[in-house]
């Protein structure tokens, strides 16, 4: 399953947010449209050099890209924090999910780290946040539960 991962850090370089999501196929108009709904305008976007990468400048955002060509991941500090995401996700997961479907249920598994990602300097209100959701969504039978991913 092909997903694309982004990490947007602040002034310093540290991270501060993540997107991940998956897209079906590494295509021009698949990254056009994940950068349409992902990608803030403006923005610097550094890729490996894939040439359907260049589809963020659809959103007119900057793209350099940094061509990989068999080096190391040490090697490019540029790619320093987007790799630390991968292997923490990766991580999450084997420890997580022991009978991991991804195929199925990718979107749910992304999401769930994204989330959690993106709130980890407030976790005090994380918990306050996901009962506020739960009582404020309705109920919804089972077979539009079961088809969320379909919906997306």
């Amino acid at each position: 399953m092909p997903i694309v991962a982004a990490v947007s850090v602040d002034d310093a370089g540290h991270p501060r947010y993540v997107k991940l999501a998956t897209v079906a196929p590494f295509s021009f108009a698949a990254i056009a449209d994940w950068a349409q709904n992902s990608v803030a305008i403006g923005c610097e976007v550094i890729s490996d050099g894939l040439a359907c990468f260049r589809a963020v400048t659809e959103v007119v955002c900057l793209h350099q890209a940094v061509v990989v060509k068999g080096r190391h991941p040490s090697e490019l500090s540029v790619f320093r924090w987007i790799n630390t995401v991968l292997s923490n996700l990766k991580t999450s997961f084997s420890g997580t999910f022991h009978a991991l479907k991804f195929d199925k249920y990718a979107d749910r598994y992304l999401g769930a780290f994204n989330y959690r990602f993106n709130r980890r300097f407030n976790l005090s209100t994380m918990t306050e946040r996901v009962v506020h959701a739960i009582c404020s969504c309705g109920a919804r039978p089972e077979r539009i539960l079961r088809s969320a991913e379909l919906a997306t």
